[in-house]
């Protein structure tokens, strides 16, 4: 801490307290204040124009700035971390007017037939506004969770909606993540939010498991490798060792696999030999 640390909160420099009295042999000089600027969230974002797909009318949603964050690291099951936010927060796309959500990437791809279907089940009675600012969590997790209600409702690919629910747990993971230790209840919030996040990521493993059977690759925009090395993971979560197992030796054995995914899997290898989770 510091006997003056907390100054800046007074438009103050921190004091060291070997200035308070400064070098004896030399006379006291002016201090220049110095200013510093404070980075936040919104230094990273923008506002991008989308027209809507489904209405027709367009609207703002928040964005990151291209090139603006630096990743520092990935979870084993591929959760991407940065270093000055957390972008998983505006990755998903919801139109204020009609109620039509999806993920960036795809938000242009829906049919006509589709559009009837989110016309049907989501416009009618939606209300919604854009948050003020940069993204909370939770609000994050609401985005997605109507970015899900609309995969749904227009019967999106199981890929896809397994897709929304791995970075849904992600997001959740994030938010735990973010939780001041010593905020009230701290210990209840986090229980309940590792629960929403094995829900999520138990969806995404059963999701992601159906479209290997039933789709071709690309699977939500992954190869087959990348898919069956995080079914492997999902599936070391929940205990079902012995379908990661076959999934990794495939992966360790093919002569065409990504290095970096079979690196990944000896570690996983290793992981389940030594009965890590």
């Amino acid at each position: 801490m510091g006997l003056f640390s907390g100054m800046d909160k007074f438009g103050l420099k921190d004091i060291k307290n070997d200035e308070i009295f400064g070098e004896k042999e030399k006379s006291a000089e002016p201090v220049k204040e110095e200013v510093k600027k404070t980075v936040s969230e919104e230094d990273f974002l923008i506002d991008r124009t989308y027209s809507c797909p489904v209405c027709g009318k367009e609207f703002k949603s928040r964005t990151v700035k291209s090139r603006s964050v630096r990743l520092i690291g990935t979870d084993d099951d591929l959760r991407p971390k940065y270093q000055q936010l957390d972008p998983l927060k505006y990755d998903v796309v919801v139109c204020p007017h009609c109620g039509y959500s999806a993920l960036a990437r795809t938000f242009k791809d829906i049919y006509d037939s589709q559009k009837k279907l989110v016309i049907e089940s989501i416009s009618k009675g939606f209300h919604y506004t854009e948050p003020e600012g940069a993204y909370s969590y939770d609000d994050a997790i609401e985005r997605y969770q109507i970015a899900l209600a609309n995969a749904m409702a227009f019967k999106q690919v199981d890929s896809e909606k397994a897709y929304l629910c791995l970075r849904m747990g992600w997001t959740i993971r994030g938010k735990i993540e973010s939780l001041p230790k010593d905020k009230p209840g701290y210990e209840a919030e986090v229980k309940t939010c590792r629960e929403d996040e094995d829900e999520a990521l138990k969806l995404a493993l059963d999701g992601f498991a159906a479209a290997r059977t039933k789709e071709q690759a690309p699977f939500a925009g992954m190869d087959e490798a990348t898919l069956d090395y995080i079914i492997a993971v999902l599936s070391v979560r929940f205990g079902r060792n012995d379908v990661a197992s076959k999934l990794i030796s495939n992966l360790i054995a093919s002569m065409t696999v990504n290095p970096r995914i079979k690196e990944r899997a000896r570690d996983l290898k290793d992981k389940i030999v030594s009965g890590q989770k």
